[in-house]
């Protein structure tokens, strides 16, 4: 066997035994290195690292020369072209009049030679009226990026023709929360709509259960605890009230009682009945409105859930 390979098979054990987190790269030499047996592991390597050094998050936000993420709650993914008026690149404002009217002529080529399909205009329009919900109620990123995702699922699934794209907006993003184990109601997303019509309810909830069945979306079983806090938060309970609320849920859930009810009637009547064991009595219209459930829906979960001591503490 000659010296060659010899060095060959030497170096590729090298290799293999000097850890990865013990490699570095050295942009003087343009190489890997190992730093426990200082070997060169390859050379002639082109780094990938940037030049310039940061040295906190903010520096290393200032710094960098890409755009933001992909986004599918943005129009075109958040990729656009945006002509700024009278300003260069660097920032320095443009003189002189002809070029100034150079920059409204390409302003005014780009609007004009720019033509959307009627799919989408309706896309863009559901991403701003989807923005202004997702806004009002204080939801994430996350709900924003699913809704959008099925949203635009629906369109291209033809599930939007005929139907008003403020209902079929307001179904994604129930939808969206109710994938990702988020709290939230029909009645909420309705009352942040600019339909006041009395069907505006109906309709998205249509809309959810066509998105559900068409787009296979799997909605998982939200449990009634998820409600528990946003209910005695609404009503200025103390914190003790939630953990006796929670309680009496599990113990409910243990009797089968909890199988097939809506979670935020269920929740709603546990809180009501733990207000009522600690003495802090709040009316079932009061529970019901914070809970966006009817009085009679929380009476009757109350009954269910409580049994015989509905009586003694009604």
């Amino acid at each position: 066997m000659s010296e060659k390979q010899d060095s060959g098979k030497d170096k590729s054990k090298s290799k293999v035994n000097c850890p990865p987190d013990k490699i570095i790269y050295d942009a003087n030499m343009g190489a890997r290195i190992c730093l426990e047996t200082g070997e060169v592991i390859e050379e002639q390597v082109i780094g990938d690292e940037a030049e310039w050094r940061a040295y906190t998050p903010d520096e290393k936000a200032r710094r960098t020369r890409v755009g933001g993420p992909l986004s599918l709650s943005k129009p075109n993914m958040g990729v656009d072209v945006y002509i700024g008026s009278f300003h260069e690149g660097s920032g320095k404002k443009i003189r002189g009049l002809s070029r100034r009217i150079d920059m409204l002529r390409l302003q005014r080529s780009y609007r004009m030679g720019r033509t959307l399909s009627s799919l989408e205009k309706n896309i863009n329009q559901a991403l701003k009226i989807l923005d202004e919900l997702s806004t009002h109620m204080e939801l994430s990123n996350k709900v924003r990026e699913e809704a959008s995702k099925m949203y635009r699922d629906a369109t291209q699934k033809g599930l939007t023709r005929g139907r008003s794209i403020e209902s079929v907006v307001a179904a994604t993003l129930y939808a969206a929360c109710r994938k990702l184990r988020i709290p939230c109601t029909i009645d909420e997303i309705a009352k942040h709509l600019s339909i006041k019509d009395n069907d505006v309810k109906r309709e998205i909830a249509r809309c959810y259960r066509l998105l559900v069945r068409d787009l296979e979306v799997d909605i998982p079983v939200i449990e009634p605890e998820l409600f528990v806090n946003r209910i005695v938060s609404a009503l200025g309970l103390p914190d003790y009230v939630t953990v006796e609320a929670i309680k009496i849920l599990r113990e409910a859930r243990g009797k089968g009682t909890t199988a097939g009810k809506d979670p935020s009637g269920l929740a709603a009547a546990a809180v009501y009945l733990a207000a009522l064991k600690h003495g802090l009595r709040r009316t079932q219209k009061e529970v019901a409105h914070v809970a966006g459930v009817t009085e009679v829906t929380v009476r009757n979960r109350y009954k269910e859930i409580a049994g015989e001591a509905a009586s003694k503490l009604s």
